[in-house]
């Protein structure tokens, strides 16, 4: 697959031009395709380019989810093994979940041109712990539904096709794991108890949040994206993160933040206002509250007491 790269791809009409496993379409110069791929699992926005009768098929040991942003047919069919089969004309705004090693057939006569994203995730993959036992889970499978914690998570996964913003393919692997999360969620599954639960973080663990929370000091960081990047829990990986490195997440966070501040108001003249706006302070007042809060300084003091 030549012409994809992680957070870089164009929409693509040969089908061949995308990894395996990959949904098939009949004709295959009916879709346009564009796709990214990351530790674990890839996704494509798939485009229908023509109003004409098409097929699509996919079976493969590999998870499926189809996002149907938008999708009208006068006629067709769709199955997924193990469930009757829908022809359900409106398919706008739907998910669909195909397990792992399940058949997923169907064909449309469009009234829509269709855009959809599919997500393909490995069972044995490293989105989570492996303790979660996420490739024993016996996933049932879903046809045509609706869930928007699973739809929004989804949304904001396709967001990152085509994106190539440096370090972001953490945040693409954290959008992953809750993406499992919620997939398990909605299967009913829980998952065992995870490694480092009780205690503090993994050398991996902090090593892989200290990398992400180094590329997002200019935006803000959720709890739960930086809980799913390690596999924990919200909860657990709070205490867990005070306890691996002595302060709450978004202090650290803070402190990371304020450090870089630093550099800048000692090495370079640049506008206070600046350098806040530089890393994600929305109002010079807050940048100046939070760095007062961690130096006992404002940035002007501080960078008086270097001369």
């Amino acid at each position: 697959m030549n012409n994809i790269a992680v957070g870089n791809a164009a929409f693509l009409p040969d089908p061949n031009s995308l990894l395996s496993p990959a949904i098939d379409f009949m004709p295959a110069e009916i879709a346009g395709r564009r796709a990214a791929v990351w530790r674990g699992m890839q996704a494509e926005s798939v485009r229908i380019l023509e109003s004409q009768p098409f097929e699509y098929c996919f079976r493969a040991p590999y998870h499926l989810l189809v996002v149907t942003d938008r999708a009208a047919r006068f006629e067709g069919e769709t199955s997924v093994e193990g469930l009757p089969k829908s022809n359900l004309r409106d398919l706008s705004r739907k998910l669909t979940f195909v397990p792992a090693g399940s058949q997923f057939h169907g064909w449309a006569k469009p009234r829509l041109l269709s855009r959809i994203t599919c997500i393909y995730i490995d069972p044995h993959g490293s989105l989570l712990d492996p303790e979660l036992g996420f490739d024993r889970i016996a996933f049932k499978p879903q046809l045509f539904f609706f869930d928007r914690s699973l739809w929004e998570t989804a949304q904001k996964l396709k967001a990152e096709i085509g994106e190539n913003r440096g370090g972001d393919h953490f945040y693409a692997e954290a959008l992953g794991g809750v993406l499992c999360h919620e997939l398990m969620r909605l299967n009913g599954s829980d998952p065992a108890p995870a490694r480092g639960e009780t205690g503090g973080l993994a050398e991996w663990q902090k090593q892989r949040l200290v990398d992400y929370i180094q590329t997002c000091l200019d935006q803000p960081i959720s709890i739960a994206a930086m809980a799913a990047l390690v596999c924990l829990s919200p909860y657990h990986f709070a205490r867990a993160f005070k306890r691996s490195f002595g302060v709450p997440p978004h202090r650290y966070h803070m402190m990371r933040r304020i450090e870089a501040t630093k550099v800048l108001l000692g090495k370079t003249s640049v506008p206070v206002t600046e350098i806040a706006l530089r890393f994600g302070f929305s109002e010079t007042s807050s940048f100046t509250a939070g760095f007062r809060r961690l130096t006992g300084l404002s940035p002007s003091e501080y960078r008086r007491t270097l001369g």
